[in-house]
């Protein structure tokens, strides 16, 4: 769903907001009238159920309910009723994971066929754990320490989101000696700091290993300050429990499922396309070969 560079998004200047040689604002106004339809029926199918079995409070199914008890028609969010609030919540949970997640799961892969050692790693540490004879599960993930090190350290190269959210500063400050005026829009540049070489060594370079050694107790929850590819703080990603679980599962079950090769067998080029999102630039062409017994397949 993303679209790509759009002036307006990066530099608020009023000219801008008028310039749309490219489309995209059009665009995203037809887009907009979609998911709009989409997102009211997902309410008015959870209003209408409350309704319809006399719902008490307590009995929530998903966030949606959580949002619909918490807030009554009369209350507002930063000049919002209930209705827009609840529907802007549900696009940022669903439509900005999954955007995010498939372009992570998209450098996982690209990673992991580039570095076909760390590849066979992870695969043997699914044998030793999980085994040949089912599936891996949610459960199995916690065991899988390698595994969650190449998820880390791809995250870390290859954030899905190079800029973070823009923030407004509340009021006037000095950082660094730089003065930031009241109402500045503020950027955190991830990409830089992930490949930092004052915080990390051989930025540059893939090494899971990292994440079992010197940086062992970072995690992506935005605690340590060095690697925050899902923000920090009351600010950071909704949307980071489902994004974290779907890679995680997905992943480990391609890896345990199926062995990967390149048609040329030639390193993969790792070209980051362009737009608010980081795509890798060109696609994957891939050949997979089953390594788990056959009835293992039939779904």
């Amino acid at each position: 769903m993303s679209i790509g560079f759009v002036l307006w998004d990066v530099f608020p200047i009023p000219l801008f907001k008028w310039i749309d040689f490219q489309g995209h604002v059009k665009y995203m106004k037809r887009t907009f009238k979609d998911i709009d339809c989409v997102l009211q029926s997902w309410l008015d199918e959870h209003v209408k159920k409350r309704e319809r079995v006399n719902f008490v409070e307590g009995n929530e199914e998903d966030f949606i309910d959580v949002m619909l008890s918490m807030m009554s028609n009369e209350d507002f969010v930063d000049g919002y009723s209930r209705e827009p609030t609840i529907k802007a919540t549900a696009l940022s949970m669903v439509l900005v994971a999954s955007d995010t997640t498939a372009i992570h799961l998209n450098w996982v892969m690209a990673t992991l066929l580039n570095h076909r050692d760390a590849m066979k790693k992870v695969q043997d540490e699914l044998d030793t754990n999980v085994g040949r004879n089912r599936w891996v599960e949610e459960s199995d993930i916690k065991d899988l320490v390698y595994f969650q090190a190449v998820i880390k350290e791809t995250l870390r190269l290859y954030p899905p989101a190079p800029l973070l959210a823009p923030h407004e500063s509340v009021e006037d400050c000095i950082v660094q000696g730089c003065h930031i005026p009241k109402g500045t829009r503020l950027w955190v540049n991830t990409m830089k700091l992930h490949r930092d070489p004052k915080i990390w060594s051989n930025p540059d370079t893939f090494d899971p290993e990292r994440f079992l050694t010197s940086q062992a107790g970072v995690d992506v929850r935005g605690h340590q300050y060095e690697f925050i590819p899902f923000g920090s703080g009351r600010r950071s990603c909704p949307g980071i429990t489902y994004a974290t679980q779907v890679t995680h599962l997905a992943i480990a079950h391609l890896l345990q499922g199926f062995d990967f090769s390149t048609p040329s067998d030639e390193p993969l080029d790792m070209k980051e396309g362009l737009g608010v999102t980081m795509r890798k630039a060109d696609p994957i062409e891939v050949l997979i070969t089953p390594r788990l017994p056959s009835v293992l397949y039939k779904f």
